[in-house]
């Protein structure tokens, strides 16, 4: 018997000594058109709060995000993509489900739709120059000052010019809709663009780097976020944001409705959506925080008191949905490529 107890003894210290099993983590896939290194400290903020969530960020450009959030197999748990007009095709397609929580509730009601996807972020679209431009011209401060550049000194701009291509970027193509809406000059600054050569890229990023390698000396519809951080690294540009009227972008947000983990996902948008999150976004980004309380240096209230009534976000309602009609589309794209007379690769 005591030769038994020894033995049970001895087996229980080696269950002691052997290695404990780590728990399985929940994964969190998210597809997002949102470069990572911006929004990196959200993330890692996101998983010193929930390390039972392994997180799987995606980052593409918002047509993939599209593309991805409609074929593929399993389904995202999470779309987020600054492509507003196509975000909100997805969730009146029926492709995302209902968050109900106390954050989603708190949310403003103009940066949300039927609590099922939230605009998250409150991005300036800007205008970026190199200190080179500033030796030979005054740079522009507003869309009709780049307009008269563009025709007056064309030739020493030829070719040193850049914007979104419509057709190759969601973003781009919505950013164009939102200037032919506010601007009867539109389509003139189009077809000096075009004169001067422009080039057209499909990212904010691509035209950054366009402009830091001395590229290009003028960005024209630059998302603000990324050209502030990019310029804090890069002295040689200079970001404006346009004195006539500032367009304003949200990154919108929201649940998959087939999500294989909706759990994770709702920690996520919750976490997104809250105070904690938002905070982040304001001291530690340059994404802008949309909630009226949070205190930093990007903010929505900020943003507002320093452009004041110039400021035009584009609104987060069905009116989206006529931006991604195929007729719509397909005329003012052929509009486009008649007045800017450039072929595209």
């Amino acid at each position: 018997m005591t030769r038994l107890r020894h033995a049970r003894r001895f087996t229980f210290m080696l269950l002691l000594l052997l290695p404990t099993p780590a728990l399985a983590k929940t994964p969190l896939v998210i597809e997002a058109a949102l470069d990572r290194p911006v929004v990196e400290p959200l993330l890692e903020a996101f998983t010193r709060a929930h390390p039972e969530i392994e997180l799987d960020y995606r980052d593409r450009s918002t047509l993939e995000v599209d593309r991805h959030a409609r074929q593929m197999q399993p389904a995202p748990d999470v779309v987020i993509s600054s492509a507003m007009p196509w975000q909100m095709n997805l969730v009146n397609d029926g492709l995302a489900q209902p968050l109900e929580s106390d954050e989603s509730r708190r949310w403003p009601a103009w940066a949300k739709w039927r609590n099922e996807v939230f605009g998250f972020t409150f991005e300036p679209i800007v205008t970026v120059y190199r200190l080179e431009l500033a030796r030979h011209m005054l740079p522009p401060t507003t869309h009709a000052a780049l307009h008269r550049l563009l025709i007056t000194r064309q030739d020493m701009l030829r070719g040193k010019v850049t914007t979104y291509s419509p057709s190759r970027s969601g973003v781009g193509y919505t950013l164009f809709q939102q200037d032919a809406r506010y601007s009867p000059r539109f389509w003139d600054l189009v077809a000096a663009l075009g004169a001067a050569e422009v080039e057209l890229e499909e990212s904010t990023r691509a035209m950054l780097e366009g402009l830091s390698g001395g590229k290009y000396w003028v960005g024209y519809n630059l998302l603000g976020s990324y050209a502030m951080q990019w310029a804090q690294t890069h002295p040689q540009l200079i970001v404006q944001v346009p004195q006539d009227y500032a367009l304003v972008m949200m990154r919108m947000a929201f649940i998959h409705r087939d999500a294989s983990h909706p759990g994770a996902a709702r920690s996520f948008m919750n976490f997104l959506l809250g105070v904690d999150g938002q905070r982040l976004l304001a001291g530690s980004t340059p994404l802008f925080s949309v909630l009226p309380d949070v205190v930093g240096p990007y903010t929505a209230q900020r943003l507002r008191d320093q452009v004041g009534e110039r400021l035009y976000p584009i609104p987060i309602n069905a009116s989206l949905l006529a931006f991604v009609d195929p007729l719509r589309r397909d005329a003012f794209i052929a509009r486009w490529n008649r007045e800017i007379r450039i072929l595209e690769p």
